[in-house]
C-alpha cells in the first residue's frame, strides 16, 4: 500500500484577504506609497528579496503593521525586519515552492512605481495558478 506523507504545517500558497481591513487595490497603493517615500534600495538575495528603507518617524510601525496584514493573508511569506544606522532592512522569503517563488518574483517586479492596476496583476497571478480570495470573490 502506498502512503502519501503530507506536511500539516506547510502554509498554503494562496492569498486570503476575506478578513483583511483593506482591499488588494488598497494594499498595492500602500506599498507604492511606502516605496515612493522611503525606499533606499532593493535587491534579490539567495532567499528572496531585501529592501532598505529610511527609518523616518513612523516608518517602522507602518512596515510592521503592513507585514502583519500581509502575513495574515499570505502565510507562505516569511518576513524579517531589522533597524540599524537610520535604516530598516526588510527581508522577504517564501516557502520552498515554485508557485511561492513565482509570486515573490511578481511582488519584486510590481510593487513600486509600476502603472499596472490590480486587475492586470490579478490576471497574471491567476495565470500561474495563484489564488487571491477577497470579500467580493468569496472562497
Amino acid at each position: 500500500m502506498d502512503r502519501k506523507i503530507v506536511a500539516v504545517d506547510a502554509p498554503v500558497v494562496a492569498c486570503d484577504m476575506t478578513d483583511a481591513p483593506d482591499t488588494p487595490e488598497d494594499r498595492m497603493a500602500e506599498y507604492r506609497r511606502l516605496f515612493d517615500r522611503h525606499l533606499i534600495s532593493r535587491e534579490r538575495t539567495a532567499r528572496g528579496i531585501s529592501f532598505r528603507l529610511r527609518a523616518d518617524d513612523g516608518v517602522e510601525a507602518w512596515v510592521r503593521d503592513l507585514l502583519a496584514r500581509e502575513k495574515a493573508c499570505c502565510p507562505f511569506f516569511d518576513f524579517t525586519l531589522a533597524t540599524a544606522d537610520g535604516e530598516l532592512r526588510w527581508d522577504i522569503a517564501v516557502v520552498d515552492d515554485d508557485l511561492a517563488r513565482a509570486v515573490l518574483d511578481d511582488f519584486y517586479r510590481v510593487m513600486w512605481g509600476g502603472d499596472e492596476d490590480w486587475g492586470t496583476v490579478r490576471g497574471r497571478l491567476n495565470d500561474i495558478g495563484f489564488t487571491v480570495t477577497t470579500r467580493d470573490t468569496g472562497a
